[in-house]
């Protein structure tokens, strides 16, 4: 097996990076140098300092996107500061261009003060048409996030959206596989920071309309103290939130006694923390999704000795990868295509089910599309654009 650490250390070395600056139009002649700088640059400065709106469509403001992260939770390395962060925020960059045609560049913030990011995010947004906020820690990056959802651009944190969204559409079909509905669901989430809270109001329809969402119909989410239950102390205010919406029943105990029972896992926390016979004690044909990385909450050859019917995990290696690449670009792509301010949740569960329904015929083994699926940008940015241009601009 190939050792990819020591492998990519010795690419970016050799390469400086993964992305550069290039230039779109070419300085041959005098009268190049007159258009693309001075004296012609004056028109459009002038234009757009009279109509704000032509910057989408006269600089690289209409395609290009912010990848914001302040290092305090970066992959599964924790926080490892800007510095550390710049590899994995370029590689993001790289994902955009690849595979939605966007322009991206690392924005890697010396400082982990939430005041201060916002401000930053605020004073650079002239020059970006959208920001994806990227490994920020919780609960943070909620209040972040929300803040900058009046800034007149797509915010998007794609650690809690990107994987809520991907998560979901994995449910959808792993449903048709199983013969179980959405609405039956009953499902345990371990992992409570970014992701997993995400994942809860996405599944239980927080901030939708009923006619839009089908909730499904249980979540209790757990911690590394077990599950978030109404008696215990010293809740953080996100997880006092989180009990509006997540473990009616007030059911308490440690994941292996909260598994018991329910339809689906989904593990966004660390590895093995799951057994063979925790999957044992859950409803017939269980769906579990355990995507810590590099090792999942349990390994797909214990769940199925379990009894699991289909299992999804974050990595490339085995079938079924939740990843959020295959929704981020798409999102992007079909927000600035509309000229969308914010990406609603509405945007969001369009997005899910175009994602979904790239596989027509899902199977135990393909519940999603293949990462590298350069069809599903199109798609996904479809049903974004869509969903936003019949009524979101209101």
């Amino acid at each position: 097996m190939s050792n990819f650490f020591e492998e990519s250390i010795a690419m970016h070395r050799r390469t400086k990076g993964k992305i550069a600056i290039r230039s779109r139009v070419q300085l041959i002649t005098q009268e190049d140098l007159s258009l693309a700088y001075s004296p012609g640059v004056a028109g459009p400065s002038k234009l757009i300092a009279e109509q704000p709106e032509e910057a989408m469509n006269l600089t690289l403001k209409g395609n290009t996107i912010a990848v914001v992260s302040d290092g305090s939770a970066v992959l599964g390395l924790g926080n490892i500061g800007p510095l550390a962060a710049i590899p994995v925020m370029e590689g993001k960059a790289v994902l955009f261009k690849e595979f939605a045609g966007i322009d991206a560049f690392p924005i890697c913030l010396d400082t982990q003060d939430t005041d201060e990011i916002v401000e930053t995010v605020r004073r650079i947004a002239p020059v970006f048409g959208g920001i994806n906020l990227e490994d920020i820690s919780a609960p943070r990056c909620f209040e972040i996030e929300e803040r900058l959802q009046n800034l007149g651009i797509p915010v998007f944190h794609d650690d809690q959206h990107g994987t809520a969204i991907v998560l979901l559409a994995a449910l959808i079909n792993a449903c048709k596989v199983t013969g179980k509905k959405l609405e039956d669901l009953k499902i345990v989430i371990n992992g409570a920071g970014a992701a997993g809270i995400a994942i809860t109001r996405l599944l239980r329809c927080i901030n939708f309309d009923d006619s839009v969402c089908i909730a499904v119909k249980e979540v209790i989410v757990c911690d590394s103290k077990g599950a978030i239950h109404r008696d215990r102390d010293n809740l953080s205010p996100i997880k006092k939130e989180l009990l509006s919406y997540s473990n009616p029943n007030n059911k308490k105990g440690k994941l292996k006694e909260v598994v018991r029972d329910m339809d689906v896992f989904i593990g966004v926390s660390v590895g093995n923390l799951l057994t063979t016979e925790d999957v044992r004690t859950m409803n017939t044909d269980p769906i579990i999704l355990a995507m810590a990385n590099p090792i999942p909450e349990i390994m797909p050859e214990d769940a199925y000795a379990g009894g699991a019917a289909i299992v999804g995990t974050g990595r490339s290696d085995f079938p079924n990868q939740v990843n959020n690449v295959l929704v981020f670009p798409g999102i992007f792509h079909g927000a600035l295509s509309a000229g969308a301010k914010v990406i609603s949740p509405k945007m969001k569960l369009a997005a899910a089910y175009a994602l979904a329904g790239m596989v027509m015929h899902p199977t135990k083994e393909y519940i999603l599309p293949l990462s590298l699926n350069r069809n599903v940008v199109g798609h996904v940015s479809k049903a974004v654009r869509k969903v936003y241009e019949e009524g979101e601009k209101d």
